[in-house]
Parts: C-alpha cells; sequence; structure tokens
C-alpha cells in the first residue's frame, strides 16, 4: 500500500508542476493561511500533494510501529523504517523550502531525488516482506547475477530521475523542441548549458534502455525461473513507453498529461528494479537459511 501511495504522490507532485501549481498556495504549511483552503484552480494540485503527502506521513508511522512489534526476528526492518521516518520528515521540510523560497531549483531536485529514494526504501520492505516468498525459486547462481544486473541499472535510472528532476527544474524540457533529434541535429551545438543538460538526458536514456532490454534479453536467455523473467521483462516494456512519452512530452510542448506520465513512468521502472533487485537478495538470505545447520534440541 505503501508504494502505490508514494507513486500517487510523486505523480502528484508531476502534476503540480505541469499545471504551475507550485505556488498556488504561496506559505507553508498553511494555503492561503488555512489549512482547508477552497480547492479550485491551482490551490487544488498544490494541497492535494499536500494532503497526499500528511497520508503518507501517517501510513508510514503506522507500518513503523507495526514494524516494531511484527518483526523483533529481523531487527534491520524496524531500522529500515525509521529511517525512512527520518526521510519523509526531510522531504517535507524541503517541500516547505521549496515554497518559501520560490521554486530554487536545487532544493526542487533535491524534494524530487528524496522522494525517489523514500520510493525506493519502500520497495525494499515492501519486498522483502509480502514478495519474498518468490525469491526461493531462484537459484544461488541466478540470484547473484539478478543483484549485480539489477543493481547497476536501478543506480543508472536513479540518474536518469535526477537528470530529469535538473530538466523540469531548471526548465530545460524545450531546450531541444524537436525530437528523436536535438535542435535538427543527431549531436546539437553544445554551447547552451540547458541544451546540454537536456541531450545529456536523452542521451542518458538510450543508455537505461539499452541496459533494461538488455536485462530482459538476459533473463529470458539464461532460462531464469519466472518471476525473474516476469519482472525484468516489466522492467524493458516500461522504458520502451518511457521514451514514447518522452518525445511526445516535447513534441506537446510539455502537456500536462505526457509529462506528468513521464515522471509516473519513471517512478515506476524505479520500483520494479528495486524490487528485481530485492529478489536477488532475498534469494542469497533464504539460501543461507537453508544451508544452516539445524540444531537438535531433543
Amino acid at each position: 500500500m505503501s508504494v502505490v501511495w508514494t507513486l500517487l504522490l510523486l505523480w502528484l507532485g508531476s502534476i503540480v508542476h505541469a499545471t504551475h501549481s507550485s505556488l498556488a498556495c504561496p506559505d507553508w504549511p498553511t494555503c492561503h493561511g488555512t489549512m482547508v483552503p477552497v480547492m479550485t484552480g491551482g490551490v487544488f494540485w498544490e494541497h492535494l500533494h499536500r494532503l497526499v503527502a500528511g497520508g503518507l506521513v501517517l501510513m508510514w508511522l503506522l507500518a513503523t510501529w507495526l514494524a516494531r512489534r511484527e518483526t523483533r526476528d529481523r531487527p534491520w526492518i524496524f531500522k529500515t523504517a525509521l529511517a525512512g521516518v527520518a526521510l519523509l520528515l526531510f522531504q517535507a521540510v524541503l517541500g516547505g523550502l521549496t515554497v518559501i523560497f520560490r521554486l530554487p531549483p536545487a532544493v526542487s531536485t533535491a524534494h524530487l531525488a528524496s522522494g525517489m529514494t523514500f520510493l525506493a526504501l519502500v520497495t525494499v520492505l515492501a519486498s522483502s516482506t509480502a514478495w519474498s516468498g518468490q525469491a526461493r525459486t531462484i537459484p544461488p547462481h541466478t540470484a547473484r547475477s539478478v543483484r549485480r544486473l539489477g543493481l547497476a541499472a536501478t543506480i543508472l535510472v536513479f540518474v536518469q530521475c535526477v537528470l530529469g528532476a535538473l530538466v523540469r527544474h531548471l526548465h530545460a524540457g524545450l531546450a531541444c523542441p524537436d525530437a528523436p533529434l536535438c535542435l535538427g541535429r543527431l549531436i546539437p551545438p553544445l554551447g547552451n548549458y540547458l541544451v546540454v543538460l537536456q541531450f545529456a538526458h536523452r542521451v542518458n536514456a538510450v543508455l537505461v534502455a539499452a541496459a533494461l532490454i538488455g536485462l530482459a534479453t538476459w533473463a529470458l536467455k539464461v532460462h531464469a525461473p519466472h518471476v525473474v523473467k516476469v519482472w525484468a521483462s516489466w522492467a524493458a516494456v516500461l522504458v520502451l513507453l518511457q521514451i514514447a512519452l518522452g518525445l511526445v512530452t516535447v513534441l506537446t510542448a510539455l502537456a500536462v498529461l505526457p509529462d506528468s506520465l513521464h515522471t509516473l513512468v519513471a517512478a515506476g521502472i524505479l520500483t520494479v528494479l528495486v524490487h528485481f533487485t530485492t529478489l536477488g537478495w532475498a534469494a542469497k538470505r533464504a539460501s543461507a537459511l537453508d544451508a544452516a545447520p539445524v540444531l537438535d534440541t531433543a
């Protein structure tokens, strides 16, 4: 549930930006001096984003309490949940600073990056608890490759998310107003830093696509377990959708729907890869537990 809620929050954040509603509530934590503003226009999106963020904090506090009570045999889960609480509070402070200082690019980018980090943390915990049974189907030699390839792909996608945040908050989204070319060239003139940033985002997108399609190809060729094939294939499908959304976003001059969906699918790709990688680590733990000697207490 927390994973879905976090994805919803990230999507709403992208809608807030795409609709130019980031300063519809010019104060923080109130909105026009009240906690119950009239929900019209940009205020609707900005205040809804804040309400969903508040709901996530409450949900995560409950999840942390449950982790403390129900997972005493795995103390790392409670510690990770506590780290999530700290990350959420940091995220809230960044959100407030974003409004108070009128959308400074560095703070706004850090706000999105910390949101993606929290999404990764939530996914690790969800994969390690609700989905851990799938890991037992992954043999040790395959699990090793899943961990290594999954981690490398996850880092590459996270870097792409940060680049995307910089493109958004430095207003470089239309630095190359055409697609797939940039200023009519395969390699544009790189004298303007906004063009450099947009072009770097596109180049890294190609690297991400190659990595994820390669990951799916590997999973199918090595006759990996079904769960490995499924999640690797999902990553490949989503990255193709993401490229299509990126093209549409540029060609429609940053229309709200493709622009916001572009962020949502990016978060979805990160979620899939973190889950994929976590399954590899869970398989390693399961293998170690199965190999551990059973003490005779008779």
